[in-house]
């Protein structure tokens, strides 16, 4: 009875499908606005309107499905990393985690809190209103900045993290990569 009390709180081996889901819906949807960040900027007038209409849908998407991705991952936890890894390389991984959980919220919300400013309606894909925050103008200007910053250190991080999933599948070549990649057989606690 003890061991399987004990076995039930063990930390799961590997993501769960809800993890890998929302793991990559929200990084598609990340990269996505922003390379449509990206072209807004280059675009004629309505081109750029159009993808900014979307950017800020795809925004809040992102905000909604991040704090989905929270509250899952708070309620199931980390996957350990394999044994053999480094103190200093779990280290930068659990802090690159929590810094994603930070910057797909912030920024976002910076987004959220920038456009709550303007003059035009907020909707989500045109389907519905999305209400504004009660912000100043000087708060708006304060999160136009941030979402800006806070969005290339987005990249950055994305950078690092790609990085990182590479080396531990060419240079370890341990499990860590391909337990988050979906349609791959992970092994479970029998295998």
């Amino acid at each position: 009875m003890a061991n399987a009390l004990h076995d039930r709180h063990k930390r799961p081996s590997s993501y769960s499908s809800i993890a890998i889901a929302l793991h990559w819906i929200i990084a598609v949807l990340i990269i996505a606005n922003v390379i449509g960040a990206l072209a807004a900027e280059g675009a004629d007038r309505q081109t750029a309107g159009q993808i900014m209409s979307a950017h800020k849908s795809i925004g809040l998407t992102v905000l909604v499905l991040s704090l989905v991705r929270l509250g899952w991952r708070l309620a199931h936890g980390f996957p350990p990393l394999p044994a053999s890894t480094p103190r200093w390389d779990a280290i930068v991984a659990r802090t690159t985690h929590f810094a994603f959980y930070f910057f797909m919220i912030a920024v976002p919300l910076a987004g959220w809190t920038m456009v709550s400013a303007g003059p035009r309606p907020l909707e989500w894909f045109g389907l519905f209103g999305w209400p504004k925050l009660p912000v100043s103008e000087a708060l708006a200007g304060f999160a136009h900045d941030a979402h800006v910053i806070l969005a290339f250190s987005t990249v950055g991080l994305l950078v690092l993290h790609v990085a990182g999933a590479l080396k531990h599948h060419l240079i370890d070549r341990d499990e860590v990569l391909s337990r988050m990649l979906p349609l791959v057989r992970r092994k479970t606690p029998t295998d």
